[in-house]
């Protein structure tokens, strides 16, 4: 059993960063896994439902206030080690995308690229970004100003515009630079 895994959301100003960890069943029938970056909305939509429905899989996050108390890269990892943890079988290997793992238990490989190129990987990266999404567009019911359902807290123009006007709320990462300076105005 091998697990892959992924996260979204190390780089908005907003909102949780998510991992989760996907054990595809052998000869899994899932075609078009990719990069959640490469895919339409509509098409990793379609894909998720398909993961959802025969994988082995779990989905954890790291709150805005770990990122700032640990570090965005320390939250990613422990949101990766939490996706691991609450899978319903103990993987044999772990995949993780990118070039750094988490202090586990697990025998584990780093992936550069890795999800353009192991469908569990592929798969573990779809259901995070779809997460994630659901989230910042939950979120954004709650403050509307900031555009979260179009930029899913990622500093666009809009969302910039709207943190000088209104300041921060509590879904922001105060760590981080561009919300930080505001602190200090």
């Amino acid at each position: 059993m091998i697990a892959g895994v992924d996260e979204a959301g190390r780089g908005p100003l907003a909102g949780p960063v998510v991992a989760a960890a996907v054990i595809l069943p052998d000869g899994h029938a899932i075609k078009g896994l990719d990069d959640s970056k490469k895919l339409t909305a509509a098409r990793r939509a379609r894909l998720e439902s398909e993961i959802l429905d025969c994988t082995r899989f779990s989905v954890a996050q790291c709150s805005e206030v770990e990122i700032d108390d640990i570090n965005i890269l320390q939250a990613t990892m422990l949101a990766m080690t939490r996706a691991v943890e609450g899978l319903d079988a103990t993987p044999n290997h772990v995949l993780v995308d990118g070039n750094r793992l988490p202090r586990w238990p697990y025998s584990a490989e780093a992936v550069i690229g890795g999800d353009a190129i192991h469908p569990c990987i592929s798969a573990a990266s779809i259901l995070a970004k779809e997460y994630r999404d659901r989230l910042m567009i939950e979120a954004a019911t709650l403050y509307p100003e900031y555009g979260w359902e179009r930029n899913k807290g990622y500093g666009t123009a809009e969302h910039m515009a709207a943190l000088r006007k209104y300041g921060p709320t509590p879904l922001h990462r105060k760590s981080f630079a561009p919300v930080a300076q505001l602190a200090l105005l």
